[in-house]
Order: C-alpha cells, then sequence, then structure tokens
C-alpha cells in the first residue's frame, strides 16, 4: 500500500514490513514527519560541535607533544596518523550511509574508524545537511520489501479449489 505520494504505508494496522529506524530519526524518515526537520538540524549541529571538541582535544594532545619536545618525526608521524585515519573514516562512514558495510570489514576497521573519529562527526555533520545519515539507503531497502511483500500477497486471489480445470 502506498499514499497519495508513493510513499509505503507504515500504519500500525497495516500487514507487511515495517521500517527501520534510524538513530535519532526513528522512522521519521519515512514520511519526514513527527520533527524530522528539527532532528536534522540538531544532527547536524550536534556532530559539528563535536567534531569541534575533538579538533580542540587533538589541538592540546598536539601542544603536549609540542611541550614533551619529543621531536619532528614522531610530531609529523602523530598529525600524519591522525589526518590519514580521519579521511579513511569519512570515506569509510560516507559509503556506508548508500550501502550495508562487511561486518568483517567493519571490525577490522574498528581501530582505524576509533582514531579517525573526526572524519566520522564530519562525514554525519555533511550528510544531515541534505538528509537523515542512511535514509537513501534504508528508503532503498524499505521500498524494495514493500514491492516483494505487495507481489507475494497479490500473486494468488480466491480459493484454488473453486477454479475450474481445463479440459
Amino acid at each position: 500500500m502506498s499514499d497519495d505520494n508513493g510513499t509505503p504505508d507504515t500504519r500500525a494496522g497495516s500487514a507487511g514490513p515495517r521500517p527501520e529506524p534510524l538513530r535519532f530519526f526513528g522512522t521519521t524518515w519515512v514520511h519526514h514527519d513527527h520533527g524530522y526537520a528539527a532532528r536534522r538540524i540538531g544532527v547536524a549541529v550536534g556532530s559539528l560541535l563535536a567534531a569541534a571538541a575533538a579538533c580542540f582535544v587533538l589541538a592540546v594532545a598536539y601542544q603536549g607533544l609540542q611541550i614533551a619536545d619529543s621531536g619532528p618525526f614522531v610530531t609529523g608521524l602523530v598529525v600524519v596518523m591522525f589526518a590519514v585515519c580521519s579521511v579513511l573514516a569519512f570515506r569509510h562512514t560516507w559509503e556506508s550511509f548508500s550501502r550495508r558495510p562487511d561486518p568483517d570489514r567493519q571490525a577490522s576497521l574498528r581501530g582505524l574508524l576509533a582514531i579517525g573519529f573526526v572524519g566520522s562527526l564530519l562525514a554525519y555533520f555533511v550528510r544531515s545537511l541534505t538528509e537523515a545519515p542512511g535514509e537513501t539507503l534504508h528508503r532503498e531497502e524499505y521500498r524494495r520489501a514493500v514491492e516483494q511483500h505487495e507481489r507475494r500477497t497479490t500473486r494468488r486471489s480466491g480459493n484454488p479449489t473453486k477454479k475450474r480445470s481445463r479440459r
């Protein structure tokens, strides 16, 4: 079933697949209702503030390296490590918004994503400017599930024992 604008029906009484809730959004992404816009603004502001706070913490850590006089090689290595990990985390997080990540690869990248957390926060911020992060992926999967459900339920109609045999 669909409403007037082609969006699948999610009412409690309807049979069929249910939309998967998104973090911070629940199922408001389906019809963009119940404070969806406010949630998007909140997620955008929150992720940007968290990224700014993380950069402040990294700046303090950098100053600690300068005070410790650990040398230019170690300082440069730490800066490059955080920059590269942040770029890789941004890319991985951005790709996870459009396709499901492989669980094994996700587990192997856990350390890299933890080091590059600033990149993940920035990816979340940028995506939340246009949609709920992961909305496109979930909408595509949900529409596919609804279409499959409609095909399965409309395939059979009537009582098969009442059909006349062809002779």
